[in-house]
């Protein structure tokens, strides 16, 4: 049922007094604190008598990776799986399709999403690995179809799981939506709507991850809509949604908060205003509403709160809102000075081909100590100039750049100075250009053990995950 209500629950355990930089498990106090938030949160909202005729629970946290910060907290996600079974629910499924260049079998084993599984019973289901079903994005015309600015993939496809279970039977499934607190680079915030990316298969990710992005969220919730969002804000990410470690006491907030509602926009609304953000600045959200998907709710004053907060106003948790009255959202300034970033005068998308490989550029210098000393060109619009002075090797991302300059630079440079990385957005390609170009194992990415990481990506092949996951071999080949 569509409601306007959200409930907000602070908690008052206190979180590290350490550095963020070093990631912990949280305290026994902030814990207890959670599994009784959580199930009041659930309470207020109908508990047992939400369950549906299969008795079966499938909840879908932000599981994108396993890097600290990126993911719904494990705390959060124990506590969530062990009210539904007290509950009575008869199965409670974890499901998630991770973020391009990875899979998701590897980030349930590096994050302690698998062993909170076998801890409680919930059954993992790894999206990647399932067959799948075609979808359309709705929202535009295809590009072929005289529209400019429509898109190039009007269709898309989702795992079997969610197409027959949360969208065939949704009447008989509860599904319980679990995204972090988090900004983002390219969309804004990521939290209810954007959480339900995860859901397309990799290869409908990369294409019209542009300017469209904003529009293709949306179509998939037009698909799919969660019974449930509890979004998880133990801690909130600024400066987008893969926070530099090095500085994550400049990129992490703890705010230490939990926010539900039954309404996805309601609640991503709220969400967006703990970081001081308004609609206007979530063009997904924008259109959400205008689609009529929030129903009675087209702004935060429409908003029914309950809980530990009534009123988002002027809101500053944590008492250090920047002057401008909201958090950033674009990535932290902090780049080689050795590698020269050139973007298309015309075009270059924020959305895509620009802070994709920027997030990953900035990540692979601070925490990995990533080498420079190459050029990364993206968007078109290009001064042949600058382009015709260029020398070494030349990372070229995006489709519209690699269209515009390549034949050039491969005639110029050679082809194995060269690094193409297609699509709006192939993250897999960017990642195996940047480990051999910054010289950085991708296996030191994967917080495990090697041998355990390369036979659980070898299991999830076999078990048939079709994600675009990098080469370990590719900091030694050259792969793109």
């Amino acid at each position: 049922m569509i409601s306007k209500t959200v409930f907000v629950r602070r908690l008052r355990a206190s979180h590290q007094t350490e550095s963020f930089t070093k990631f912990l498990p949280l305290n026994y106090e902030l814990t207890a604190e959670i599994r009784s938030a959580v199930k009041e949160l659930f309470d207020d909202m109908g508990g047992k008598d939400l369950i549906k005729s299969s008795g079966d629970v499938y909840i879908k946290p932000n599981g994108i990776d396993a890097k600290p910060y990126c993911y719904t907290r494990p705390e959060v996600v124990r506590a969530v799986i062990e009210y539904w079974f007290r509950a009575g629910a008869k199965n409670v499924y974890l499901m998630e399709n991770s973020t391009q260049g990875n899979h998701t079998r590897i980030v349930f084993e590096s994050n302690g999403y698998k062993k909170i599984c076998r801890d409680t019973g919930a059954i993992p289901i790894y999206l990647d690995e399932e067959a799948a079903k075609s979808f359309r994005f709705t929202g535009k015309k295809s590009i072929t179809g005289n529209d400019a600015d429509g898109y190039d993939l009007p269709d898309f496809k989702m795992p079997l799981t969610v197409a027959k279970k949360l969208i065939d039977r949704a009447h008989e499934n509860l599904y319980i939506n679990l995204p972090k607190l988090k900004t983002h680079s390219m969309s804004g915030v990521t939290l209810g709507i954007k959480n339900q990316w995860g859901f397309p298969a990799h290869t409908s990710r990369g294409i019209d991850h542009n300017y469209n992005l904003h529009c293709k969220l949306v179509d998939v919730l037009s698909c799919i809509k969660p019974d449930i969002t509890l979004i998880e804000g133990i801690e909130g990410t600024i400066y987008g949604h893969y926070p530099i470690l090095a500085l994550a006491d400049q990129c992490i907030k703890p705010f230490r908060l939990l926010i539900a509602g039954t309404n996805v926009v309601a609640a991503d609304l709220a969400g967006a205003k703990i970081f001081g953000l308004e609609k206007k600045d979530v063009p997904h959200l924008q259109i959400a509403i205008e689609r009529g998907f929030g129903e009675d709710v087209k702004n935060l004053h429409d908003i029914d709160l309950k809980g530990d907060i009534t009123d988002l106003d002027s809101i500053d948790l944590i008492g250090d809102m920047p002057d401008s009255g909201a958090y950033p959202t674009d990535l932290y300034n902090s780049f080689p000075d050795d590698v020269k970033i050139i973007k298309g005068e015309k075009m270059a998308c924020r959305e895509g081909c620009v802070n994709n490989p920027l997030t990953l550029l900035q990540v692979l210098y601070n925490d990995f100590n990533g080498k420079g000393g190459w050029t990364l060109l993206m968007g078109k619009g290009f001064d042949m100039q600058k382009i015709r002075t260029l020398k070494g090797k030349v990372l070229i991302a995006g489709h519209c750049a690699i269209e515009e300059v390549s034949p050039f630079l491969i005639k110029k440079l050679k082809r194995k100075n060269v690094y193409l990385s297609g699509e709006c957005n192939d993250l897999c390609s960017t990642a195996e250009a940047m480990f051999h170009l910054m010289k950085v194992n991708p296996i030191n990415l994967v917080p495990i053990n090697p041998l355990t990481g390369l036979l659980t990506l070898i299991k999830a092949k076999l078990k048939g995950s079709k994600s675009r996951v990098p080469c370990p071999l590719s900091h030694l080949l050259k792969r793109v």
